[in-house]
């Protein structure tokens, strides 16, 4: 039986960053994961866009997580190393209908203090971003609007706890969290129990299965799945900017964004299911986003998609971000609602939950040896000529290169294993260092990650899973 402080049940971005502002303290923290890896279900999936937090329902805890937390981001990836961009967004108009809808929006974002939005006219924007549709008539600029490596921010925040005294359980299932007299005594998992007084529920898709295990399920969860392209980095046509359709109740549409690492997103759509583990793409959700985006952007060239992929965000019904805490049971902090800005509010959330324990009387004494810096893996293909001369004279696995299409050597595959929390997978090696992320999508590199990874962890080749347990990579000899 395995003993703690707290145990965080999720390990997405709320959940890691939840799990590094404890590892501050004078706490044991355990974070729980069903999953292989950290990054959870949403936050690994989605369209790795920070929020500013300009459209959010005024005054409701969503909007003021997301515009408190917009700004830590820069101080975030300098001591964590992650990559992060602000490229800041446009919102064109097309029609006279939309533009009639820019001052409400401009307005909405004022309430959120969100005071740098500005008009722009139809030369300003076209300037700036010329694949647009000629006919567009104006719009607004949003500079805060960023993007981050979704995979590596969650990584990096798990990492860094982890370095300061936080356990990670992966690959294991929560069946029960025990109570006695409105007390938290323990949580049974699928590796054991864990006897706690302390709960933080961050499983975001199953935060009401989790809610209902000690009878605060107030709501239900549905997946609401995101279908994206990501287009090769040499497509036709680029943006400069994430370029968002004016916004619905629903969702912000189907947009067009770069990423940290120079290709382009394009999507999602937003289909409410009952199953929360369709992850499968359609031809008729990939053929709505075609269809919807080319009226903002006509040259978008989706023939230039190297794959398509899905997410699940976790609607919650009734809606709202809801951080409950509770009298009768004084050890159990429940998060649901927490949707498509996941990873945007996670560092303002992390330090808001902290707060509501210390409200509760959770006894919490700041550390003086927390260590805020993680160092990532030195990236071969962003070095000059120099630096790569210096690092495989330093390292001779730097000098083999493992994945043609993103230059991922077998260095870097190496240590993405053998870090903290290293990758134990063929996708999570994608994950951190993009091997197979190019566009052949692994065919060419896939097998030598494999055989990096059977080497490194000492194990048969037959053992590795592409990403959860029993998704073997090979199945046996065919000589």
């Amino acid at each position: 039986m395995l003993k703690t402080d707290v145990v965080i049940v999720g390990a997405g971005a709320v959940g890691c960053a939840i799990a590094r502002e404890l590892s501050k303290y004078h706490v044991d923290v355990v974070v729980v994961d069903k999953r292989d890896d950290v990054g959870g279900d949403a936050s690994k999936s989605n369209s790795g866009i920070i929020c500013s937090g300009y459209d959010a329902y005024p005054d409701t805890l969503e909007s003021k997580l997301i515009v408190a937390a917009n700004p830590m981001f820069d101080k975030l990836a300098a001591e964590l190393e992650f990559p992060f961009i602000r490229c800041g967004a446009l919102l064109p108009a097309f029609t006279d209908e939309q533009y009639e809808k820019l001052p409400s929006i401009k307005e909405t974002a004022f309430k959120n203090h969100v005071y740098d939005i500005e008009y722009l006219s139809r030369e300003q924007i076209l300037a700036i971003e010329p694949e647009l549709n000629p006919e567009v008539k104006g719009g607004l600029l949003i500079p805060r609007e960023s993007i981050i490596d979704p995979f590596v921010y969650v990584q990096a925040l798990a990492e860094n706890a982890y370095e300061n005294g936080v356990k990670f359980l992966l690959n294991t299932e929560v069946l029960d969290i025990k109570t006695e007299d409105g007390q938290i005594k323990s949580v049974e998992t699928s590796a054991g129990t864990i006897e706690c007084n302390r709960v933080v529920n961050a499983a975001a898709l199953h935060c009401d299965d989790i809610a209902a295990m000690v009878g605060k399920a107030d709501f239900h969860v549905e997946a609401r799945r995101g279908q994206i392209y990501i287009l090769d980095k040499n497509t036709s046509c680029k943006v400069n900017h994430i370029v968002f359709p004016i916004p619905t109740k629903v969702t912000k549409g189907k947009l067009m964004t770069p990423t940290t690492h120079g290709n382009m997103l394009v999507g999602p759509t937003a289909e409410d299911l009952d199953n929360k583990e369709d992850r499968s793409t359609t031809a008729e959700g990939l053929e709505s986003i075609y269809e919807d985006v080319r009226r903002m952007i006509p040259n978008v060239n989706v023939r230039d998609s190297i794959t398509q992929y899905s997410g699940l965000r976790p609607n919650r019904k009734p809606e709202g971000l809801h951080v409950d805490v509770y009298e009768d049971l004084p050890g159990f902090v429940n998060l649901s609602g927490v949707r498509s800005t996941g990873v945007s509010v996670s560092p303002a959330m992390a330090k808001y939950v902290v707060e509501k324990m210390k409200e509760m009387g959770w006894e919490m004494n700041l550390k003086e040896d927390f260590n805020p810096i993680r160092k990532g893996i030195p990236c071969f293909r962003e070095m000059s000529n120099e630096e790569r001369e210096a690092i495989i004279k330093e390292n001779p696995l730097y000098g083999t290169i493992v994945c043609r299409c993103e230059t991922v050597t077998e260095g870097e595959i190496v240590a993405a294993i053998n870090r903290p929390l290293g990758a134990r997978t063929v996708d999570a090696v994608k994950r951190r260092v993009r091997a197979g992320m190019g566009r052949c999508q692994g065919g060419f590199c896939g097998p030598k990650v494999l055989e990096i990874l059977a080497r490194e962890l000492n194990v048969p080749t037959g053992e590795i899973n592409k990403n959860l347990n029993g998704s073997y990579m090979v199945v046996g000899k065919n000589k």
